[in-house]
């Protein structure tokens, strides 16, 4: 971008409506300074569309201090936010911003509005007795996912900036402490307004929906029955991303209200994984011993999950409890056909089905089948699927497959129905390749990352985060990063310190 036109931090045009809020929506919090630090990665991208110079930005001493909380920007807010949550389908009525401070919401110069968040910046009022810092090891792991589903065409959070530093940090072991500059719209979730519905505080209700509304859904504002249109869309955006999630594999892992966004953005990236073998049943978590998120879970917890927002906000939908009861259910009865749309144009477009057609299903079920019967790689074989040839009955992809016989019965069908599209094989190849990544965050690549940082060494995090910027592109030279897991990192167990 243009240095001349470049803005610093204390700069920034600050906005900071949520932290204008007049209620007991958050808690003023000091930052508490970490010793030693430094800059392990810029988001060189991100940080010029907030308006600053990225070059600038990594060599100066006062960024690297306002990215880690030991010195505050002029203009910002810091606050911790208050919420409550399901956490595993059980009510916690009150939670919070325990390691997370709001700097505050910028103005961008194309005039963009974005919350800058610090991860890791020490306790706050709800922190429930913990330390309020995050590891290095889960810092790394949030900074490339967050920026790699962004790639991908996912709505999420997204990372500025990743700070290191040398304060130790008690989890299963010691870890040196680390902040991520986590940025987004709004963090507002599900369990904010949870927050106040179970402690009959039905004026924040409104006054905090109010507020989502008019900076989040501005057409929306004024109108008269703005709050079912607004619950509808949140659904709507959930079911959608539920979608997302599914068709590139992805697991979050705590899917609890307290991790909903009420944008439909991915948020909190804790023990995430990306399916290696396919298996419905994967679960990413080995602190979700019930399988509750397990991958093919996903999609009805999101339904679940949207049940509990509905419920918290039951006070904006009618005076009568009645009414407002069947209003709430009548938007929740719209999730399934929501997400299975979704779904459906989703898996037609990484089979290359441009048309829909009533047996669309079925074959892209068995497809589907084939690949949880033999565990085969998911991003792979949808990659190597993309990539099929019109003549050739023996591609290399049957090998990858357990079933073999299935597959040649299945491949005559699937080659039909593309003949019923009659795409050309070339833009049929470019459109699934557009919609296959062959590069994913795969947990044996993020704790490489992690194992160097560690050692002092991050040019791993820069090498990884830029394979992952372009997942759908080749990139020949990184192909060792498109390949299986070695077999003794595919059982690598995450939790949810992760």
């Amino acid at each position: 971008m243009d240095t001349t036109t470049a803005i610093t931090l204390d700069s920034l045009e600050f906005t900071n409506r949520f932290a204008r809020l007049d209620g007991p929506f958050h808690a003023q919090v000091e930052p508490q300074p970490l010793s030693e630090v430094r800059l392990l990665h810029l988001n060189a991208q991100l940080a010029g569309q907030l308006g600053l110079d990225a070059g600038a930005a990594a060599r100066d001493p006062d960024f690297v201090a306002a990215m880690a909380g030991n010195r505050k920007i002029v203009g910002g807010a810091y606050v911790a936010s208050v919420y409550a949550g399901h956490q595993f389908g059980t009510l916690v009525p009150q939670l919070g911003d325990g390691r997370a401070n709001l700097i505050g919401e910028v103005l961008t110069p194309s005039g963009e509005q974005f919350e800058l968040q610090l991860k890791g910046s020490g306790q706050t009022p709800f922190s429930r007795f913990a330390d309020g810092r995050a590891v290095l090891r889960s810092s790394i792991r949030e900074y490339l996912c967050s920026e790699a589903m962004h790639a991908l065409g996912i709505p999420t959070t997204r990372a500025l900036s990743l700070v290191g530093a040398s304060d130790p940090v008690q989890r299963e072991r010691f870890e040196r402490a680390a902040v991520v500059c986590r940025v987004a719209p709004s963090f507002v979730r599900f369990g904010h307004f949870e927050y106040f519905y179970f402690r009959n505080r039905h004026e924040e209700i409104r006054q905090l929906a109010d507020h989502v509304i008019e900076a989040h859904y501005p057409h929306l504002a004024g109108f008269p029955e703005r709050y079912a249109a607004w619950l509808s869309e949140i659904v709507q955006r959930t079911a959608r991303l539920m979608a997302q999630w599914q068709s590139v594999g992805f697991c979050h892992g705590v899917m609890n209200t307290d991790n909903m966004s009420v944008l439909g953005l991915t948020i909190d990236y804790g023990p995430y994984g990306f399916l290696d073998g396919f298996d419905a049943h994967h679960i990413c978590n080995h602190s979700d011993e019930g399988g509750r998120y397990a991958y093919d879970r996903q999609p009805v917890i999101g339904q679940w999950n949207c049940s509990k927002l509905l419920q918290a906000t039951l006070p904006l939908l009618h005076e009568d409890p009645d009414q407002s009861v069947e209003i709430a259910n009548a938007i929740l009865t719209r999730y399934p056909a929501d997400y299975m749309n979704q779904m459906m144009s989703l898996w037609r477009r990484k089979l290359g089905l441009v048309s829909e057609q009533e047996e669309d299903r079925e074959l892209i079920n068995r497809f589907l089948n084939l690949l949880d019967k033999g565990k085969s790689d998911f991003t792979r074989t949808f990659r190597a699927l993309s990539n099929l040839r019109d003549g050739d009955d023996k591609p290399a992809m049957r090998d990858e497959l357990l079933d073999q016989a299935a597959f040649d019965a299945w491949l005559p069908d699937y080659r039909a129905r593309l003949a019923q599209d009659g795409q050309p094989e070339a833009e049929r190849q470019q459109a699934m390749r557009a919609v296959n990544p062959k590069y994913v965050l795969r947990n044996h690549l993020a704790q490489a990352a992690i194992e160097k940082a560690e050692a002092s060494d991050a040019s791993e995090i820069d090498r990884l985060f830029r394979v992952l910027q372009r997942p759908y592109d080749e990139q020949p030279e990184f192909d060792a990063y498109a390949a299986e897991p070695p077999p003794e990192a595919r059982h690598i167990s995450v939790s949810c310190s992760s």
